[in-house]
């Protein structure tokens, strides 16, 4: 039953991946300075919140064109709050520190050029004593049955290794 399941679903992630991509934008890529978005208020949930009175806003840089992927700028005053991660999301703080503490109870001060990742469906406390400044990069996650079928593919074709080239 695994099996054929599995076949269905890598016929259908096939199928999938044959249809015609949507038109290019107009522009090769998007650039911007990373203090030169204007920012929105994007208020954390009230119900998030375990002490202060953070402020947040965001301002999104670009967006894929199969809306799975969401590039990001970010910022935060002091405060001291849960945040739920929907999406994969991968963090560089640009400005000020951030101490983070896991669900497994891990904790991490993130500072100004470090680099850290969210898997979606997790949730960490963020206490941030002054200011923060991050740009987020946010993956939607495939449901399980296209990730394995995902990787199930690489594998038949002997790629399973990630490129990092540009």
């Amino acid at each position: 039953m695994l099996a054929s399941m599995a076949a269905m679903t890598l016929r259908n992630t096939a199928a999938l991946m044959a249809l015609p991509a949507e038109p290019a934008s107009q522009s090769p890529f998007v650039a911007h300075a990373s203090n030169g978005l204007p920012l929105k208020d994007a208020p954390i949930n009230a119900d998030w919140i375990i002490s202060g009175n953070p402020v947040a806003r965001c301002a999104e840089h670009s967006r894929g064109h199969d809306d799975a992927a969401v590039t990001a700028i970010w910022d935060c005053t002091a405060g001291k709050f849960r945040w739920h991660f929907d999406w994969d999301e991968t963090v560089t703080i640009l400005e000020g520190e951030v101490h983070v503490t896991g669900e497994d109870g891990s904790e991490r001060t993130l500072r100004t050029g470090d680099v850290a990742f969210f898997p979606g469906g997790t949730s960490a406390v963020w206490n941030v004593e002054t200011y923060v400044r991050k740009v987020a990069f946010l993956r939607r996650p495939f449901p399980r049955p296209i990730a394995f079928a995902y990787r199930l593919r690489k594998r038949m074709r002997g790629t399973s290794g990630s490129s990092m080239a540009a």
